[in-house]
């Protein structure tokens, strides 16, 4: 099993990246987050699941073992493939993912791209007891924002539209957020995302 890979950053794309390890250029799926921070050109280090499947061979790769270790405990969950898997951590860090299973919030989950209610009560349901809860994380580091807005819209735009919102859609939910919330410009991207996915989930209710 493939756990880290170090290499040269070749290339970054809305949902992969291309590391070339040892000359051999190994393309990894990914969420935005870690996309946002793999530069083109510099050296990078990812935790790393490999899925195995009869037709193919997926590399995900992670900023931390802990969002490696929430994807494969949720692989494990009936239902839930490898992408939502990474959609869950598109929207949700490890920690909230973490708090979410242990209040029973269903709605945490069917914020995600993908899942339904169903899905989101299975989640909470078989996913009990399996994650441990953080005794304290330390507090986000925002972007700075300018005047075109804070310094994550950009990448959570080609998020958004990875997820499956059209490009004006997407926007326009960013726009919308940064104008009705005072410290949009303070939150880190994976923040940022979350945020923005609970207004468009609530506007589809």
């Amino acid at each position: 099993m493939i756990s880290t890979l170090s290499g040269t950053v070749a290339h970054v794309g809305l949902h992969e990246a291309v590391l070339e390890v040892g000359g051999v250029g190994l393309l990894v799926a990914a969420t935005p987050a870690t996309l946002a921070g793999l530069k083109v050109g510099e050296t990078a280090r990812v935790q790393t699941h490999l899925v195995v499947r009869e037709d193919s061979l997926t590399l995900f790769a992670f900023r931390t073992a802990e969002e490696r270790e929430v994807f494969t405990t949720m692989l494990g969950v009936s239902g839930i493939g490898p992408r939502i898997a990474l959609a869950v951590l598109a929207v949700h860090s490890p920690a909230d993912v973490a708090r979410a299973v242990a209040a029973g919030d269903d709605k945490a989950f069917s914020q995600v791209p993908g899942i339904g209610p169903k899905g989101a009560r299975r989640i909470v349901l078989e996913l009990a007891g399996k994650l441990v809860l953080p005794e304290e994380e330390p507090a986000p580091q925002g972007g700075t924002g300018s005047a075109d807005g804070p310094a994550w819209a950009p990448q959570v735009t080609e998020a958004l539209i990875g997820l499956g919102w059209s490009e004006k859609d997407a926007a326009t939910a960013v726009d919308g957020y940064v104008r009705t919330d005072p410290q949009a410009a303070d939150l880190t991207v994976p923040a940022a995302l979350k945020a923005v996915l609970a207004g468009l989930g609530a506007a589809r209710r």
